[in-house]
């Protein structure tokens, strides 16, 4: 099932020297071998035996990343999970590529019955955590070591530009899933777009997704995945029933009418501002072959037009 998407209503007030109120200018028993990180431009990246992380894991990213979590739950009705399971039962819970461990943590927090664990390349989560979540260094795209038919719910955000095999990511969830399961998928677009404002052809906003596109099939690992009915259908592909879609606009910038919408925008253009650099030095740099010096340029023309709230700008998530 596929819901219909409505246009993001804009408050018709708003002027681009309104910034739309202000957007503001793991484990102590793992090996000090896991944080030696290799360094691009004085940034810290992860990598293992299948990849290399193409955005940084210092604590300025981690923050933005942060942010953008808030952001989906701004936009989903402050839900952390849209599938259909009561979390009040003693719920076996899996979030894979957990990152900074937020969604994992939030979701121990507020479901204590729950047994929550975060798996990621990078022990990049922090050690004050609640008694029913932890989190194992592992690369997902390698065999999981949890057991199989074993969680109650499976849930993956944010992979994009990661998985060489969607399907036999899917495949993974489905074998440790317990008969009668739940997984969820989340991703987000990288290409900014409008319902008020047209956008040309050769604007920096589809420059830079090309950019992603392009560089995402040049490593083999798609950018692309949340576009049409992809996930979908790799869902069903893997065995999956009961496949539910539901796309949503994610606001950048404080132009949207509802004040909820608002506020997401402008946590979500805080978000993408401090993220800006790191989601693009890798890929400029190292896929492209650009110089450091022409990746800022382009970055910094990217920042200056997403700073302009007459674009009214959104991304699917």
């Amino acid at each position: 099932m596929t819901e219909k998407i409505s246009a993001l209503e804009a408050d018709p007030s708003l002027r681009d020297d309104d910034d739309g109120g202000s957007i503001g200018s793991s484990t102590t028993s793992l090996t000090e071998s896991i944080f030696d990180y290799r360094k691009l431009h004085g940034r810290p990246y992860s990598s293992s035996a299948t990849t290399d992380y193409w955005a940084p894991v210092d604590s300025a990213q981690n923050e933005a990343f942060d942010l953008l979590h808030n952001v989906h739950l701004m936009v989903s009705d402050d839900k952390l999970f849209q599938a259909p399971i009561s979390a009040e039962s003693n719920l076996a819970v899996l979030d894979v590529g957990t990152g900074t461990g937020v969604w994992a943590i939030d979701f121990a927090h507020q479901y204590p019955k729950a047994s929550v664990t975060g798996t990621d390349i990078s022990a990049t989560q922090p050690t004050w955590l609640p008694p029913n979540c932890h989190f194992v260094v592992e690369d997902c795209l390698l065999d999981w070591t949890l057991p199989a038919n074993h969680f109650d719910f499976v849930h993956i955000r944010a992979l994009y530009g990661c998985v060489p095999d969607w399907a036999a990511l899917y495949a993974k969830a489905f074998r440790h899933l317990k008969p009668g399961g739940w997984f969820e998928h989340v991703e987000r677009e990288v290409k900014i777009e409008s319902d008020h404002v047209t956008i040309p052809a050769d604007h920096v906003f589809n420059t830079w997704a090309d950019l992603f596109y392009r560089g995402g099939d040049k490593m083999g690992r798609s950018f692309a995945i949340a576009g049409g009915h992809t996930m979908k259908e790799l869902m069903e592909g893997a065995g999956f029933v009961e496949v539910h879609e539901k796309k949503i606009k994610m606001p950048m910038h404080g132009w949207p009418r509802k004040k909820i919408l608002r506020d997401a925008g402008l946590l979500g253009q805080l978000g993408l501002d401090q993220a800006l650099e790191g989601l693009s030095t890798f890929l400029l740099t190292q896929v492209h072959g650009w110089e450091h010096e022409e990746a800022v340029a382009f970055t910094n023309s990217f920042r200056k037009e997403s700073r302009k709230i007459s674009n009214c700008g959104w991304i699917w998530s």
